[in-house]
């Protein structure tokens, strides 16, 4: 390990060479660059980890909102306990307020379908920040009204700084620097959905950054 670099930053160069197709990326280098190192996201191995995830989580820095415009297919697919019929999936297909006020209802600090909580809490972020208890929490961290959570994190600083936290209270760091990208993955996925294309951003990640993927032995 010697030979490791033991810092590492985040430069627009960086990001344009991972994230070609990028949106904002000055915005998004310029709120990496400010907001990593601060919480301990500041060697290649962390760094690599993080833009791994955050990379595969939005697209390539492509889209940091949710989406919800289901089919009424794949509504029942994916939500089979809320839609049980094709009736009702059919009444909801294609309206991302209303399926995010059914799907999320009375779960994660959200209210019942009417209130709109799921709606106003849908994921946002780097890290799809969602449910009204994790805005909160996240709220209180940065410092901001719970009001001002769903614009600010539709912004590159809201949507890093959002990411920051997750990783920071799910003690990231320390799987990132025992490489174990399955166990960061399930903190961040629940599973390990899209594991191949996180395992690919690392290692391509790990090379530009000038070190070899950290491996759990």
């Amino acid at each position: 390990m010697s030979n490791v670099p033991s810092g590492a930053t985040v430069t627009l160069d960086l990001l344009r060479r991972l994230f070609p197709t990028g949106r904002e990326l000055p915005a998004f280098a310029a709120a990496m660059s400010a907001r990593l190192s601060a919480a301990g996201i500041n060697t290649p191995q962390r760094v690599a980890a993080f833009l791994s995830q955050v990379g595969h989580e939005s697209g390539g820095l492509r889209v940091w909102v949710e989406n919800l415009s289901y089919s009424a297919d794949g509504l029942r697919k994916t939500w089979p306990q809320r839609f049980r019929d094709a009736a009702t999936a059919n009444a909801y297909a294609r309206q991302p307020e209303k399926i995010a006020n059914r799907v999320y209802a009375d779960r994660m600090g959200n209210g019942p379908e009417a209130s709109g909580d799921g709606w106003r809490h849908i994921g946002r972020g780097l890290i799809q920040l969602t449910g009204r208890d994790n805005y909160q929490r996240c709220a209180s961290w940065a410092g901001k009204p719970l009001e001002a959570m769903p614009a600010w994190l539709e912004t590159p600083d809201g949507a890093v700084a959002s990411a920051v936290w997750f990783w920071s209270v799910n003690g990231l760091n320390r799987l990132a620097d025992a490489g174990d990208l399955e166990a960061i993955t399930r903190r961040i996925n629940g599973g390990l959905n899209g594991q191949e294309d996180r395992a690919f951003r690392y290692a391509f990640a790990s090379e530009a950054l000038g070190i070899s993927p950290v491996a759990v032995a």
